[in-house]
Protein backbone atom coordinates (compact mmCIF):
# COMPACT_ATOMS: atom_id res chain seq x y z
CA UNK A 1 0.00 0.00 0.00
CA UNK A 2 1.08 3.46 -0.87
CA UNK A 3 1.73 6.17 2.11
CA UNK A 4 -0.21 9.17 1.83
CA UNK A 5 3.09 10.78 1.66
CA UNK A 6 3.55 9.22 -1.83
CA UNK A 7 0.28 10.08 -3.09
CA UNK A 8 0.16 13.44 -2.63
CA UNK A 9 1.31 15.05 -5.61
CA UNK A 10 1.44 18.55 -6.63
CA UNK A 11 -1.75 19.64 -8.83
CA UNK A 12 -4.30 22.23 -9.44
CA UNK A 13 -7.40 20.45 -8.41
CA UNK A 14 -7.21 16.91 -6.94
CA UNK A 15 -10.41 15.43 -5.98
CA UNK A 16 -10.67 12.76 -2.48
CA UNK A 17 -13.79 10.65 -2.42
CA UNK A 18 -15.01 8.99 0.95
CA UNK A 19 -18.03 6.28 0.55
CA UNK A 20 -19.82 4.64 3.22
CA UNK A 21 -18.37 0.94 3.52
CA UNK A 22 -21.50 -1.02 1.69
CA UNK A 23 -21.47 -2.19 -1.73
CA UNK A 24 -24.15 0.00 -3.41
CA UNK A 25 -22.13 3.39 -1.89
CA UNK A 26 -18.71 1.88 -2.18
CA UNK A 27 -20.02 0.92 -6.43
CA UNK A 28 -21.33 4.62 -7.08
CA UNK A 29 -18.23 6.09 -5.42
CA UNK A 30 -15.94 4.15 -7.63
CA UNK A 31 -18.01 4.65 -11.06
CA UNK A 32 -17.77 8.18 -10.41
CA UNK A 33 -14.14 8.56 -9.38
CA UNK A 34 -13.58 6.64 -12.62
CA UNK A 35 -15.24 9.15 -14.78
CA UNK A 36 -13.65 11.89 -13.37
CA UNK A 37 -10.13 10.48 -13.31
CA UNK A 38 -10.63 9.01 -16.47
CA UNK A 39 -12.49 10.73 -18.94
CA UNK A 40 -11.54 14.63 -17.27
CA UNK A 41 -8.37 13.60 -16.06
CA UNK A 42 -8.49 14.46 -12.82
CA UNK A 43 -6.49 13.01 -9.83
CA UNK A 44 -9.14 11.54 -7.48
CA UNK A 45 -8.15 9.81 -4.47
CA UNK A 46 -10.78 7.23 -3.60
CA UNK A 47 -10.66 6.64 0.47
CA UNK A 48 -11.74 4.35 3.02
CA UNK A 49 -10.59 0.88 5.23
CA UNK A 50 -8.67 -1.54 3.67
CA UNK A 51 -11.24 -3.99 3.56
CA UNK A 52 -13.68 -2.19 1.60
CA UNK A 53 -11.34 -0.71 -0.69
CA UNK A 54 -10.33 -4.33 -1.84
CA UNK A 55 -14.06 -5.07 -2.31
CA UNK A 56 -14.65 -1.58 -4.71
CA UNK A 57 -11.88 -3.13 -6.31
CA UNK A 58 -13.01 -6.76 -6.86
CA UNK A 59 -16.45 -6.07 -7.78
CA UNK A 60 -15.68 -3.78 -10.87
CA UNK A 61 -16.65 -5.03 -13.69
CA UNK A 62 -15.03 -4.22 -17.20
CA UNK A 63 -12.38 -2.45 -16.06
CA UNK A 64 -9.33 -2.49 -13.67
CA UNK A 65 -9.27 -0.34 -11.13
CA UNK A 66 -5.71 -0.80 -10.33
CA UNK A 67 -4.39 0.28 -14.05
CA UNK A 68 -6.47 3.23 -14.42
CA UNK A 69 -4.73 6.34 -14.59
CA UNK A 70 -5.22 9.27 -12.52
CA UNK A 71 -7.04 7.01 -9.97
CA UNK A 72 -5.42 6.47 -6.13
CA UNK A 73 -6.12 4.69 -3.49
CA UNK A 74 -5.78 5.60 -0.06
CA UNK A 75 -6.66 2.51 2.58
CA UNK A 76 -6.67 2.48 6.22
CA UNK A 77 -6.69 -0.98 8.33
CA UNK A 78 -9.42 -0.74 10.73
CA UNK A 79 -10.43 -3.84 12.78
CA UNK A 80 -14.49 -4.03 13.42
CA UNK A 81 -16.46 -7.29 14.36
CA UNK A 82 -17.94 -9.37 11.59
CA UNK A 83 -21.06 -11.01 12.37
CA UNK A 84 -23.55 -12.90 9.45
CA UNK A 85 -26.22 -12.37 8.38
CA UNK A 86 -29.40 -12.61 10.29
CA UNK A 87 -32.31 -14.28 7.68
CA UNK A 88 -34.83 -14.47 10.90
CA UNK A 89 -34.92 -10.58 12.05
CA UNK A 90 -37.92 -8.74 12.00
CA UNK A 91 -36.49 -5.67 10.25
CA UNK A 92 -34.65 -6.43 6.82
CA UNK A 93 -32.11 -3.77 7.44
CA UNK A 94 -28.93 -5.52 7.45
CA UNK A 95 -27.84 -4.61 10.94
CA UNK A 96 -24.53 -7.20 10.42
CA UNK A 97 -22.99 -4.50 8.39
CA UNK A 98 -23.42 -1.84 11.22
CA UNK A 99 -19.80 -2.56 12.90
CA UNK A 100 -18.46 -2.05 9.34
CA UNK A 101 -20.27 1.31 8.97
CA UNK A 102 -19.06 2.52 12.11
CA UNK A 103 -15.46 1.32 11.72
CA UNK A 104 -15.71 4.71 8.86
CA UNK A 105 -15.80 6.53 11.68
CA UNK A 106 -12.03 6.20 12.39
CA UNK A 107 -11.09 7.67 9.54
CA UNK A 108 -12.27 11.07 10.37
CA UNK A 109 -8.51 11.88 11.66
CA UNK A 110 -6.59 10.38 8.79
CA UNK A 111 -8.83 11.83 6.19
CA UNK A 112 -7.87 15.12 7.68
CA UNK A 113 -4.66 14.86 7.44
CA UNK A 114 -4.91 13.59 4.08
CA UNK A 115 -6.53 16.49 2.46
CA UNK A 116 -4.60 18.87 4.78
CA UNK A 117 -1.02 17.27 3.30
CA UNK A 118 -3.05 17.68 -0.54
CA UNK A 119 -4.04 21.04 0.44
CA UNK A 120 -0.57 22.48 0.99
CA UNK A 121 0.64 21.48 -2.89
CA UNK A 122 -2.65 22.10 -4.60
CA UNK A 123 -4.89 25.11 -5.51
CA UNK A 124 -8.34 23.41 -4.92
CA UNK A 125 -8.85 20.16 -2.60
CA UNK A 126 -12.02 18.84 -3.82
CA UNK A 127 -14.03 16.65 -1.03
CA UNK A 128 -17.17 14.21 -2.33
CA UNK A 129 -18.66 12.24 0.25
CA UNK A 130 -21.12 9.70 0.86
CA UNK A 131 -24.51 11.66 3.32
CA UNK A 132 -23.34 8.86 5.58
CA UNK A 133 -19.55 9.83 5.93
CA UNK A 134 -20.28 13.37 6.93
CA UNK A 135 -18.95 12.67 10.76
CA UNK A 136 -15.49 11.17 8.72
CA UNK A 137 -15.43 15.08 6.79
CA UNK A 138 -16.54 16.95 9.74
CA UNK A 139 -13.04 18.65 9.98
CA UNK A 140 -12.63 19.35 6.19
CA UNK A 141 -14.38 23.01 5.82
CA UNK A 142 -11.61 24.49 8.88
CA UNK A 143 -8.53 23.13 6.08
CA UNK A 144 -7.84 26.01 3.73
CA UNK A 145 -8.29 25.43 -0.25
CA UNK A 146 -11.21 22.81 0.11
CA UNK A 147 -14.40 22.31 -1.07
CA UNK A 148 -17.21 19.82 0.08
CA UNK A 149 -19.77 18.28 -2.42
CA UNK A 150 -21.96 15.75 -0.65
CA UNK A 151 -22.91 12.62 -3.21
CA UNK A 152 -26.28 11.25 -2.59
CA UNK A 153 -26.50 7.29 -3.88
CA UNK A 154 -30.24 7.22 -3.27
CA UNK A 155 -32.85 8.62 -5.86
CA UNK A 156 -33.33 12.62 -5.67
CA UNK A 157 -37.25 11.52 -5.41
CA UNK A 158 -36.24 9.93 -1.51
CA UNK A 159 -34.04 12.72 -0.92
CA UNK A 160 -36.89 14.96 -1.35
CA UNK A 161 -39.35 12.85 0.05
CA UNK A 162 -38.00 13.41 3.15
CA UNK A 163 -38.28 17.39 2.97
CA UNK A 164 -41.61 16.97 1.56
CA UNK A 165 -42.67 14.80 4.89
CA UNK A 166 -41.31 17.52 7.19
CA UNK A 167 -42.82 20.61 5.38
CA UNK A 168 -44.85 19.49 2.72
CA UNK A 169 -44.32 22.52 0.54
CA UNK A 170 -46.08 23.18 -2.52
CA UNK A 171 -45.33 20.89 -5.21
CA UNK A 172 -46.77 20.21 -8.70
CA UNK A 173 -49.55 18.17 -9.39
CA UNK A 174 -47.53 15.33 -11.14
CA UNK A 175 -45.16 15.00 -8.16
CA UNK A 176 -47.90 15.56 -5.60
CA UNK A 177 -49.57 12.68 -7.15
CA UNK A 178 -46.32 10.20 -5.97
CA UNK A 179 -45.45 11.90 -3.20
CA UNK A 180 -49.11 11.06 -1.36
CA UNK A 181 -48.69 7.66 -1.90
CA UNK A 182 -45.13 7.86 -0.09
CA UNK A 183 -44.80 4.78 2.43
CA UNK A 184 -44.18 4.98 6.19
CA UNK A 185 -40.84 4.92 7.45
CA UNK A 186 -41.42 2.64 9.77
CA UNK A 187 -39.59 -1.39 9.31
CA UNK A 188 -36.88 0.66 7.39
CA UNK A 189 -33.81 0.84 9.47
CA UNK A 190 -32.89 -0.98 12.70
CA UNK A 191 -32.11 1.06 16.15
CA UNK A 192 -28.67 0.66 15.36
CA UNK A 193 -28.49 2.52 12.12
CA UNK A 194 -30.80 5.17 13.23
CA UNK A 195 -27.96 5.73 15.84
CA UNK A 196 -25.25 5.31 13.12
CA UNK A 197 -27.28 7.79 11.19
CA UNK A 198 -27.87 10.24 14.16
CA UNK A 199 -24.41 10.60 13.53
CA UNK A 200 -23.94 12.08 10.71
CA UNK A 201 -26.42 14.26 10.72
CA UNK A 202 -25.27 15.85 13.63
CA UNK A 203 -21.99 16.22 11.99
CA UNK A 204 -23.55 17.86 8.39
CA UNK A 205 -21.53 19.90 6.75
CA UNK A 206 -23.33 22.87 4.18
CA UNK A 207 -20.87 22.35 1.28
CA UNK A 208 -20.71 23.48 -2.26
CA UNK A 209 -23.72 21.52 -3.69
CA UNK A 210 -25.38 17.73 -4.29
CA UNK A 211 -24.38 14.70 -6.46
CA UNK A 212 -27.11 12.43 -7.72
CA UNK A 213 -26.98 8.88 -8.83
CA UNK A 214 -29.61 9.60 -11.33
CA UNK A 215 -30.47 11.38 -14.60
CA UNK A 216 -32.39 14.75 -14.85
CA UNK A 217 -34.35 12.50 -17.89
CA UNK A 218 -35.37 10.33 -15.25
CA UNK A 219 -35.53 12.73 -11.90
CA UNK A 220 -35.58 16.49 -13.44
CA UNK A 221 -38.66 17.11 -11.57
CA UNK A 222 -37.26 16.04 -8.66
CA UNK A 223 -33.89 17.31 -9.18
CA UNK A 224 -35.16 20.87 -9.91
CA UNK A 225 -37.55 20.90 -6.93
CA UNK A 226 -34.50 20.31 -4.71
CA UNK A 227 -32.23 23.10 -6.06
CA UNK A 228 -35.30 25.84 -5.39
CA UNK A 229 -34.66 24.43 -1.40
CA UNK A 230 -30.97 24.10 -0.91
CA UNK A 231 -28.90 25.40 -4.18
CA UNK A 232 -26.83 23.66 -6.62
CA UNK A 233 -27.65 20.21 -7.74
CA UNK A 234 -25.87 17.87 -10.51
CA UNK A 235 -27.32 14.92 -11.96
CA UNK A 236 -24.40 12.71 -12.87
CA UNK A 237 -25.54 9.17 -13.13
CA UNK A 238 -26.27 6.97 -14.14
CA UNK A 239 -23.24 5.78 -12.61
CA UNK A 240 -22.93 2.41 -14.96
CA UNK A 241 -22.35 2.06 -19.10
CA UNK A 242 -25.58 2.21 -20.59
CA UNK A 243 -24.27 0.45 -23.90
CA UNK A 244 -22.69 -2.62 -23.26
CA UNK A 245 -19.97 -5.04 -25.60
CA UNK A 246 -20.73 -8.20 -24.22
CA UNK A 247 -18.86 -10.90 -25.59
CA UNK A 248 -20.13 -13.36 -27.98
CA UNK A 249 -17.89 -16.12 -27.78
CA UNK A 250 -17.15 -18.18 -24.65
CA UNK A 251 -13.72 -16.34 -23.73
CA UNK A 252 -15.02 -14.68 -19.87
CA UNK A 253 -18.25 -14.65 -21.11
CA UNK A 254 -20.30 -15.76 -18.11
CA UNK A 255 -22.25 -18.88 -17.73
CA UNK A 256 -25.69 -16.89 -17.28
CA UNK A 257 -25.20 -15.09 -20.25
CA UNK A 258 -24.13 -18.31 -22.78
CA UNK A 259 -28.00 -19.78 -20.73
CA UNK A 260 -29.87 -16.55 -21.78
CA UNK A 261 -28.49 -17.30 -25.24
CA UNK A 262 -30.90 -20.46 -25.88
CA UNK A 263 -33.84 -18.28 -24.12
CA UNK A 264 -36.19 -15.96 -26.06
CA UNK A 265 -36.37 -12.24 -26.62
CA UNK A 266 -37.85 -10.86 -23.25
CA UNK A 267 -38.88 -14.10 -22.17
CA UNK A 268 -36.60 -14.18 -18.91
CA UNK A 269 -37.53 -12.69 -15.08
CA UNK A 270 -34.26 -11.89 -13.57
CA UNK A 271 -34.64 -12.37 -9.39
CA UNK A 272 -32.06 -10.55 -7.11
CA UNK A 273 -32.62 -8.91 -4.26
CA UNK A 274 -28.72 -7.27 -3.59
CA UNK A 275 -26.16 -7.49 -1.73
CA UNK A 276 -27.76 -6.18 1.47
CA UNK A 277 -30.65 -9.03 1.74
CA UNK A 278 -31.02 -12.17 3.41
CA UNK A 279 -34.36 -14.02 2.73
CA UNK A 280 -35.25 -16.74 5.49
CA UNK A 281 -35.82 -20.74 4.86
CA UNK A 282 -39.69 -20.38 4.42
CA UNK A 283 -39.13 -17.40 2.04
CA UNK A 284 -37.12 -18.94 -0.30
CA UNK A 285 -39.37 -21.74 -0.59
CA UNK A 286 -42.72 -19.40 -1.09
CA UNK A 287 -40.41 -17.65 -3.81
CA UNK A 288 -39.27 -21.22 -5.11
CA UNK A 289 -42.95 -22.22 -5.76
CA UNK A 290 -44.11 -19.05 -6.77
CA UNK A 291 -41.40 -19.02 -9.66
CA UNK A 292 -41.64 -22.33 -10.55
CA UNK A 293 -46.19 -22.31 -10.59
CA UNK A 294 -45.48 -19.30 -12.89
CA UNK A 295 -44.21 -21.38 -15.93
CA UNK A 296 -41.97 -18.52 -17.02
CA UNK A 297 -38.43 -18.64 -17.63
CA UNK A 298 -36.21 -16.73 -14.96
CA UNK A 299 -32.83 -16.44 -13.35
CA UNK A 300 -32.44 -16.37 -9.67
CA UNK A 301 -29.23 -15.19 -7.67
CA UNK A 302 -29.96 -17.14 -4.72
CA UNK A 303 -27.38 -16.29 -2.27
CA UNK A 304 -27.20 -14.50 1.56
CA UNK A 305 -26.49 -10.81 1.86
CA UNK A 306 -22.89 -9.53 2.30
CA UNK A 307 -20.95 -9.33 5.69
CA UNK A 308 -19.12 -6.01 6.90
CA UNK A 309 -15.97 -7.56 5.48
CA UNK A 310 -16.90 -9.96 2.03
CA UNK A 311 -13.60 -12.27 2.31
CA UNK A 312 -13.94 -13.31 5.59
CA UNK A 313 -15.44 -16.52 6.90
CA UNK A 314 -18.21 -18.69 5.44
CA UNK A 315 -21.30 -17.86 3.36
CA UNK A 316 -24.46 -19.31 4.13
CA UNK A 317 -25.71 -21.85 1.50
CA UNK A 318 -29.53 -21.31 0.63
CA UNK A 319 -31.71 -24.29 0.61
CA UNK A 320 -34.43 -25.07 -2.19
CA UNK A 321 -37.20 -27.86 -1.71
CA UNK A 322 -35.68 -31.25 -2.73
CA UNK A 323 -35.89 -31.62 -6.28
CA UNK A 324 -36.10 -27.80 -7.38
CA UNK A 325 -33.40 -27.22 -9.36
CA UNK A 326 -34.29 -30.51 -11.51
CA UNK A 327 -37.09 -29.49 -11.99
CA UNK A 328 -36.96 -26.12 -13.13
CA UNK A 329 -33.58 -26.98 -15.03
CA UNK A 330 -35.41 -26.32 -18.73
CA UNK A 331 -36.22 -22.76 -18.34
CA UNK A 332 -35.14 -21.85 -14.35
CA UNK A 333 -31.43 -21.20 -13.62
CA UNK A 334 -30.48 -20.56 -9.76
CA UNK A 335 -27.17 -18.57 -9.11
CA UNK A 336 -25.64 -18.61 -6.13
CA UNK A 337 -22.77 -16.81 -6.67
CA UNK A 338 -21.68 -13.32 -7.79
CA UNK A 339 -24.17 -12.40 -11.09
CA UNK A 340 -23.18 -9.73 -13.63
CA UNK A 341 -26.35 -8.27 -13.29
CA UNK A 342 -25.78 -5.39 -15.63
CA UNK A 343 -25.00 -7.56 -18.81
CA UNK A 344 -28.46 -10.00 -17.58
CA UNK A 345 -30.52 -7.23 -17.71
CA UNK A 346 -28.84 -5.61 -20.88
CA UNK A 347 -29.07 -9.19 -22.40
CA UNK A 348 -32.26 -9.45 -25.29
CA UNK A 349 -33.61 -12.56 -23.39
CA UNK A 350 -34.42 -10.28 -19.91
CA UNK A 351 -37.87 -9.23 -19.99
CA UNK A 352 -38.21 -8.55 -16.48
CA UNK A 353 -36.52 -7.74 -12.95
CA UNK A 354 -38.17 -8.47 -9.65
CA UNK A 355 -35.83 -6.30 -7.45
CA UNK A 356 -35.24 -5.06 -3.89
CA UNK A 357 -35.04 -1.75 -5.41
CA UNK A 358 -32.04 -0.83 -4.47
CA UNK A 359 -31.44 2.79 -6.45
CA UNK A 360 -28.24 1.41 -8.11
CA UNK A 361 -30.62 -1.92 -9.16
CA UNK A 362 -32.99 0.79 -10.27
CA UNK A 363 -30.62 2.84 -12.30
CA UNK A 364 -29.13 -0.43 -14.34
CA UNK A 365 -33.14 -2.00 -15.02
CA UNK A 366 -33.77 1.78 -16.16
CA UNK A 367 -30.52 1.94 -18.35
CA UNK A 368 -31.04 -1.46 -19.93
CA UNK A 369 -35.23 -0.80 -20.58
CA UNK A 370 -36.45 -3.47 -17.92
CA UNK A 371 -39.92 -3.52 -15.98
CA UNK A 372 -39.42 -3.89 -12.04
CA UNK A 373 -41.41 -6.50 -10.11
CA UNK A 374 -40.43 -4.27 -7.10
CA UNK A 375 -40.09 -5.78 -3.60
CA UNK A 376 -38.30 -3.64 -1.01
CA UNK A 377 -36.89 -5.18 1.79
CA UNK A 378 -35.35 -1.89 3.58
CA UNK A 379 -33.86 1.59 3.58
CA UNK A 380 -34.91 3.78 0.74
CA UNK A 381 -35.92 0.92 -1.29
CA UNK A 382 -39.59 1.11 0.03
CA UNK A 383 -39.91 4.96 -1.87
CA UNK A 384 -37.54 3.74 -4.86
CA UNK A 385 -40.38 1.64 -5.61
CA UNK A 386 -42.79 3.82 -5.63
CA UNK A 387 -41.23 5.81 -7.90
CA UNK A 388 -40.85 3.09 -10.15
CA UNK A 389 -44.09 2.17 -10.07
CA UNK A 390 -46.57 5.38 -9.78
CA UNK A 391 -44.06 7.89 -10.82
CA UNK A 392 -42.35 6.04 -13.89
CA UNK A 393 -44.68 3.50 -14.01
CA UNK A 394 -42.45 1.24 -15.40
CA UNK A 395 -43.11 -1.49 -12.86
CA UNK A 396 -45.43 -2.95 -10.64
CA UNK A 397 -45.90 -3.97 -6.90
CA UNK A 398 -44.92 -7.93 -5.55
CA UNK A 399 -46.58 -6.96 -1.83
CA UNK A 400 -47.75 -3.62 -0.64
CA UNK A 401 -44.91 -2.33 2.18
CA UNK A 402 -47.51 -2.55 5.20
CA UNK A 403 -47.48 -6.10 4.83
CA UNK A 404 -43.63 -6.56 5.06
CA UNK A 405 -43.72 -9.01 7.90
CA UNK A 406 -46.01 -11.23 5.95
CA UNK A 407 -44.26 -14.20 3.98
CA UNK A 408 -45.12 -13.46 0.63
CA UNK A 409 -47.32 -16.43 -0.68
CA UNK A 410 -46.35 -18.61 -3.69
CA UNK A 411 -49.59 -17.14 -5.27
CA UNK A 412 -48.76 -13.66 -5.00
CA UNK A 413 -44.97 -14.67 -6.49
CA UNK A 414 -46.81 -16.50 -9.62
CA UNK A 415 -49.66 -13.12 -9.97
CA UNK A 416 -46.30 -10.54 -10.01
CA UNK A 417 -44.20 -12.47 -12.48
CA UNK A 418 -47.09 -13.22 -14.53
CA UNK A 419 -48.15 -9.55 -14.55
CA UNK A 420 -44.78 -8.73 -15.61
CA UNK A 421 -44.32 -11.26 -18.01
CA UNK A 422 -46.96 -12.09 -20.21
CA UNK A 423 -49.64 -9.30 -19.61
CA UNK A 424 -50.65 -6.46 -21.84
CA UNK A 425 -49.85 -4.04 -18.68
CA UNK A 426 -46.51 -5.79 -18.56
CA UNK A 427 -46.05 -5.31 -22.05
CA UNK A 428 -46.97 -1.57 -21.76
CA UNK A 429 -44.33 -1.38 -18.32
CA UNK A 430 -41.38 -2.73 -21.06
CA UNK A 431 -42.65 -0.14 -23.84
CA UNK A 432 -42.21 2.94 -21.65
CA UNK A 433 -39.25 1.32 -20.23
CA UNK A 434 -37.40 1.08 -23.37
CA UNK A 435 -38.29 4.73 -24.51
CA UNK A 436 -36.69 5.37 -20.73
CA UNK A 437 -34.03 3.55 -21.49
CA UNK A 438 -33.65 5.26 -24.98
CA UNK A 439 -33.72 8.70 -23.50
CA UNK A 440 -31.15 7.63 -20.72
CA UNK A 441 -28.69 6.52 -23.92
CA UNK A 442 -29.33 9.87 -25.56
CA UNK A 443 -28.51 11.56 -22.12
CA UNK A 444 -24.95 10.73 -21.74
CA UNK A 445 -23.99 11.38 -25.22
CA UNK A 446 -22.38 14.21 -27.01
CA UNK A 447 -24.45 17.41 -26.37
CA UNK A 448 -26.88 15.41 -23.90
CA UNK A 449 -27.96 16.53 -20.67
CA UNK A 450 -25.91 14.30 -18.48
CA UNK A 451 -23.01 14.82 -20.42
CA UNK A 452 -23.60 18.78 -20.02
CA UNK A 453 -24.21 17.89 -16.26
CA UNK A 454 -20.74 16.20 -16.20
CA UNK A 455 -18.82 19.20 -18.01
CA UNK A 456 -20.91 21.92 -15.57
CA UNK A 457 -19.56 20.10 -12.64
CA UNK A 458 -16.29 19.70 -13.89
CA UNK A 459 -16.11 23.00 -15.40
CA UNK A 460 -17.29 24.72 -11.19
CA UNK A 461 -15.04 22.54 -9.22
CA UNK A 462 -11.86 23.66 -11.81
CA UNK A 463 -12.79 27.50 -11.73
Amino acid sequence: MATVDQHCQQHDVVVVIVPLPAQGHLHASLELARRLSSAHNLPVYYVSTAAHVRQAQSRARGWDPLKTPNLKFSEFEVSFDIPPPNPNASIKFPSQLVPAFNSSLHLREPVAELVKKMARISTKVVVIHDFLTSYVVQDVPKIPNTECYCLHTVSAFVVFSYVWDAVKPHVPREAEVVLKQLPSLEGCNSPELEEFAQKQIDARIYGAGNIFSTSRVIEGLYIDLLETMSGKQWALGPFNPVELEIPTTAINRHYSLEWLDKQPVNSVIFVSFGSTTSLSEEEIKELAIGLEQSQQRFIWVLRDADKGDIFTGDVRKCQLPEGYEERVSERGLVMRDWAPQLEILGHVSTGGFMSHCGWNSCMESISMGVPIAAWPMHSDQPRNAVMITEGLKIGISVREWEKRNEVVPAETVEKAVRTLMVSSEGEEMRQRAAELKEAVKLSVMEGGVTQKEMESFVAHITR
